[in-house]
């Protein structure tokens, strides 16, 4: 169970600690962030609610515990990742548990994200130690008018203290896929998890503890983003930032200053469909593209393109296995579960009543019981309905008709996102041409946008972010390259 066993220490009666120089500790606030459990609507959870105080005692130990991490030899830094991966695997039914508990995620899926989280720290500690245990040798006659004078010699360095943000949805594999790049690279990390889904990251850093990291050179502070969030991104001992999440990203990247960013900040992920598709294989990636995990994630389908000779054919399809979808709890592994919060659930439903007042047409009933909302796709949706522009984060799909491709591309151009999409079609050329000609991070040819394998590059643009993640873009996106040139007194050739 969450808090028991090895995860004792890091409860304190009703309330999860928070950890700092390799301690965990209590607030000096007093004050404590309740978590509401998205199914039954009660506190669950409460966590401290840190000072700056606290916050700036953090910073101060990252920075003096970086700058002996950045001594710390790679095989050994590969070593305590892969130490921590495997405890982390270990532990994944208590962790997994406050996944359940705090985010709504449906229990094979919350044990899931754990094991994958493992991995990636595994993944990361390999990749950083071939990536980081390389650099280049330049020679000065290779530019018109040099001699060989001069040799160069560059190598990768870390960027010293870095700020990790991930999101409710993946508290757990978003967190450590900022953290082990981090590590592998000579950071150290400190991280804000987001209220829901706070505990679950606790115990993710727990592991981390118990594999032996020094003192300081990972920190997890907990508190509400009012009184802290700022504070955080703003501080000065902040030398990189990476936050996944929503438009929060944006007032943090005006503030930071002249640090790195790596941000990922939704999308309105385009389904377009056309008249050759495999309509089958259209419908299973819609089901699992735009309705897994209640529609909460960055890269769900939000919106389907379909050319209109096909339309009546897929909705159909699309209607038939929507009606198998379970709706409950996350503890019976149901496919629907409760949205994360109220204000999501109401928001989600503002959107729902725009879509019927402009006379979409609705496939199912709407239906919600407090957080739980069932499953809905919206067919004939037009421009002029919220639901075809807004990210709803939700069980709810809306359906445009399309009378051209072209039409399909400038609905997803003109958005303001430009995270994934994905092109259904049996001609290759048309696959290609379509992917080119769609402004997002990542096109998805004949399946459902995803996040993943973690090492794959995965970016946006517009609004959707600045910078690329995956395992490799993220090692090198937390260093900065340094430069020794040695200079010789006359020219030398190597004579073979």
């Amino acid at each position: 169970m969450a808090g028991t066993g090895l995860f004792t220490e890091i409860l304190d009666g009703e309330a999860y600690k928070y950890y700092s120089d390799g301690e965990w500790k209590k607030s000096s606030s007093g004050k404590l962030v309740p978590i509401i459990n998205p199914t039954t609507r009660k506190v669950h959870y409460k966590v401290q609610a840190c000072t700056q105080e606290e916050v700036n005692k953090v910073m101060e130990s990252a920075k003096t515990a970086q700058k002996l991490w950045a001594k710390t030899p790679l095989w050994k830094r590969a070593e305590l990742l892969h130490k921590a991966a495997s405890i982390l695997k270990e532990q994944k039914a208590p962790i997994a548990e406050c996944l359940v508990k705090e985010i709504a995620k449906p229990a094979k899926d919350a044990v899931t994200e754990v094991v994958r989280s493992g991995d990636l720290i595994s993944y990361t500690a390999e990749e950083g130690v071939r990536i980081l245990g390389e650099g280049k040798f330049l020679l000065s006659d290779s530019f018109p008018g040099n001699e060989r004078t001069k040799y160069c010699l560059t190598s990768k360095i870390p960027l010293g203290v870095v700020l990790a943000i991930p999101p409710f949805n993946y508290p757990v594999n978003l967190a450590v896929s900022k953290i082990a790049p981090a590590l592998i690279a000579g950071n150290s990390l400190v991280l804000k998890p987001p209220t829901q889904g706070a505990v679950s990251a606790l115990h993710m850093v727990h592991c981390f503890h118990l594999a032996g990291f020094p003192k300081g050179l990972i920190s997890c502070v907990t508190g509400k983003g009012s009184e802290i969030g700022d504070f955080l991104t703003m501080h000065p001992g902040v030398n990189c930032i990476s936050f996944t999440g929503g438009d929060t990203g944006v007032a943090i990247s005006k503030k930071a200053g002249m640090i790195p960013l790596q941000m990922e900040l939704g999308g309105k992920d385009a389904c377009i469909v056309l008249e050759d598709a495999d309509l089958d294989l259209v419908a299973v990636n819609i089901i699992k593209g735009g309705f897994s995990y209640s529609g909460q994630r960055c890269t769900a389908v939000k919106v389907v393109l379909v050319m209109e000779s096909v339309a009546d054919a897929l909705v159909e399809k699309v209607k038939a296995k929507v009606a198998k979808l379970t709706v409950g709890p996350p503890e019976e592994n149901c496919d629907i579960t409760p949205v994360v919060t109220e204000s999501s659930a109401n928001y989600i439903e503002g959107l729902v009543m725009d879509a019927k007042q402009k006379e979409a047409t609705f496939c199912q009933e709407y239906r919600r019981e407090g957080n739980l909302i069932w499953p809905l796709l919206l067919d004939n949706v037009r421009p002029d309905m919220r639901i075809a522009w807004e990210e709803p984060f939700g069980p709810v799909l809306p359906v445009i008709r399309i009378s051209t491709v072209e039409e399909g591309i400038h609905h997803c151009n003109a958005s303001n996102f430009g995270l994934q999409g994905c092109v259904f079609t049996k001609d290759i050329n048309k696959a290609m041409l379509i992917s080119d000609a769609m402004e997002t991070g990542t096109v998805q040819i004949n399946s459902a946008p995803a996040r993943g394998p973690d090492h794959f590059p995965f970016q946006g643009i517009k609004d959707s972010g600045i910078g690329s993640q995956g395992i490799t873009n993220s090692i090198n996106m937390m260093t900065k390259i340094k430069t020794t040139v040695i200079n010789l007194p006359t020219p030398s050739y190597t004579m073979g």
